[in-house]
């Protein structure tokens, strides 16, 4: 993704944010979940692409985030599916930090 099209939308602020407590933002119609691993943050699609559980109410493993459900895991740093049943990866949104505040652009 281009960050020449992005259009930047601030989403929450970094001090809500922990390291094994995701956030579950909207941007429009986008349902993203915003993650703080080794100091940075991440946003991916918040919606597993098995059974469309809600990603930020599964499990943090390291880098990695396991579905509610049916524990299909996704590569937080980048939304690739880890492991199955999922077979299909979760968006990946750029993230922008000013100060408190967290921008994901889409």
């Amino acid at each position: 993704m281009s960050n020449e099209s992005v259009a930047w939308h601030r989403v929450a602020s970094r001090s809500k944010l922990t390291p094994n407590n995701p956030l579950a933002v909207e941007v429009g119609d986008k349902l993203i979940g915003l993650y703080l691993v080794d100091g940075q943050v991440y946003a991916i699609g918040n919606l597993c692409t098995h059974e469309f559980a809600l990603l930020t109410e599964g499990f943090v493993e390291g880098d990695a985030i396991e579905c509610p459900l049916h524990q299909a895991r996704f590569s937080i740093k980048t939304g690739k599916v880890l492991s199955e049943p999922a077979d299909a990866d979760v968006p990946n949104y750029p993230v922008r930090v000013e100060g408190d505040d967290i921008y994901v652009g889409v």
